[in-house]
């Protein structure tokens, strides 16, 4: 059985867990390494990172990704990072991680992109050059992997107009309302949820397997069976410190 959660109480969750008991850097090298842990990778690996912290997921990711000895190169859609991002980049380039901005074209040849540019905060219209590159990777033939939610998705609702179209959804600390709805399925095609050590602020919905569920749920309030593109084991990386 997994929880699932608001958007705003993802973000009430993650601030007390930072304020008592986890720093910000090592919730965000343990979210790039739940990622790690969830993809065969191989061939030519590209991260698409905005410039808030699902970028800075992005940027662990290729330290992460360097320091086993695994290649990647960043492209970047925006000068600005986040805090904890701009420590991350630097970590990466300092081992020798190239980052680039983002140019038409540039995700071809690609084998696995990975989606690091729009946030579970996302709401309205992707602007122009997000919009182009949300374009370029789901036309480029690789294997998507898009983190903590699609870039474009609402959060909430599962809603999207122009998002990325993923093969594998990792979504960090808790499932997100959004994830498990039907509009949501049509861009996700695997859901999986990392477990970080995210402290839960409150409880909301309960989504069980099919093993789980029984009778005493169906008119329970609150309880769901889990959608068909949702993997329920949970990928673990809550045990790991920043290195």
């Amino acid at each position: 059985m997994l929880d699932c959660i608001s958007v705003s109480n993802m973000r009430q969750s993650d601030a007390l867990t930072i304020e008592k008991f986890v720093p910000s850097r090592t919730l965000m090298y343990r979210a790039a390494m739940g990622v790690y842990l969830s993809v065969v990778w191989h061939g030519s690996i590209t991260i698409a990172v905005g410039s808030g912290n699902n970028g800075g997921d992005g940027y662990a990711l290729a330290y992460i990704l360097k320091r086993n000895d695994i290649d990647s190169r960043i492209v970047t859609l925006s000068g600005k990072q986040s805090g904890d991002g701009a420590y991350f980049a630097e970590k990466a380039t300092s081992i020798g991680v190239r980052i680039e901005p983002f140019t038409s074209g540039c995700f071809t040849g690609s084998d696995i992109i990975v989606d690091c540019l729009l946030g579970t905060g996302f709401k309205g219209t992707v602007r122009q050059n997000y919009a182009e590159a949300i374009r370029e990777i789901n036309e480029s033939g690789a294997f998507v992997v898009s983190v903590d939610i699609n870039s474009g998705m609402d959060g909430d609702t599962g809603l999207a107009v122009t998002a990325v179209q993923s093969d594998l959804t990792v979504t960090v600390g808790y499932l997100k309302n959004g994830l498990i709805t039907p509009d949501a399925a049509k861009w996700i095609g695997r859901l999986v949820c990392a477990d970080i050590g995210i402290v839960l602020g409150r409880e909301e919905n309960k989504i069980c397997s099919e093993s789980e569920w029984n009778d005493d749920f169906t008119n329970r309030e609150n309880y769901y069976l889990a959608p068909a593109h949702l993997d329920m084991a949970t990928i673990h990386s809550a045990s790991f410190e920043l290195e």
